[in-house]
């Protein structure tokens, strides 16, 4: 597909969805119209109209909140535009990451976005002081001690599953996921890097 499938509305305008390409959480609704797709295209980043203020919209270029693109996708009907993108910070003008954090029915405690949420928290901690933090205390510290956590908290995980102790289970892989984001974090990897090994093994 190529930009100029995109059909715009009677308004010249298009919805476009915001997903944060780590975590799959989408994080905003907004508008483009010609020149702001083709603007988002040249720079790399987020450019919206403001239906609002009637005017071209490069997102977070006040704020700093800007939204690096990872790839635009069209829907069955090329009248909607769906962005991935790696935030540079909230997408809200609230400060929350997502616009959608109000809830009118359940809540995202089981979702798996929340895994996204603690790499960006993650990679925040790794740059605070390792005295105050134990992630920049693993992340600083030989690469042998964060590998050994890793090693401990998949062998208690094992044992948990083993003795079939659903409560362990739980307790023991989440100790693991922390440790080895950590441990990928110290190696200057992603879990991006991850899904895409994955998903050519999945093909």
């Amino acid at each position: 597909m190529k930009p100029e499938d995109i059909k715009y509305g009677p308004d010249g305008l298009v919805p476009v969805v915001v997903q944060d390409a780590d975590s799959g959480e989408v994080l905003m609704l907004a508008y483009g119209n010609e020149e702001s797709m083709r603007l988002t295209l040249e720079r790399g980043e987020m450019v919206f109209y403001s239906r609002s203020r009637k005017e071209i919209w490069h997102k977070g270029m006040t704020s700093g909140n800007r939204l690096p693109l990872a790839s635009l996708q069209i829907d069955c009907d090329c009248d909607a535009v769906l962005a991935r993108v790696h935030p540079m910070g909230p997408a809200c003008h609230t400060g929350k990451i997502s616009c959608f954090y109000r809830f009118i029915h359940g809540n995202d405690d089981d979702s798996p976005v929340f895994l996204g949420r603690l790499w960006a928290y993650l990679k925040k901690r790794s740059q605070d002081s390792p005295e105050e933090s134990y992630t920049a205390r693993l992340i600083a510290g030989p690469k042998s001690r964060v590998a050994q956590k890793i090693g401990e908290e998949g062998v208690e995980t094992a044992l948990a599953i083993a003795t079939e102790d659903r409560k362990q289970t739980i307790y023991e892989a989440a100790d693991l996921v922390y440790h080895l984001l950590v441990g990928l974090l110290a190696s200057d990897l992603s879990p991006g890097e991850i899904w895409r090994e994955l998903k050519k093994r999945h093909k």
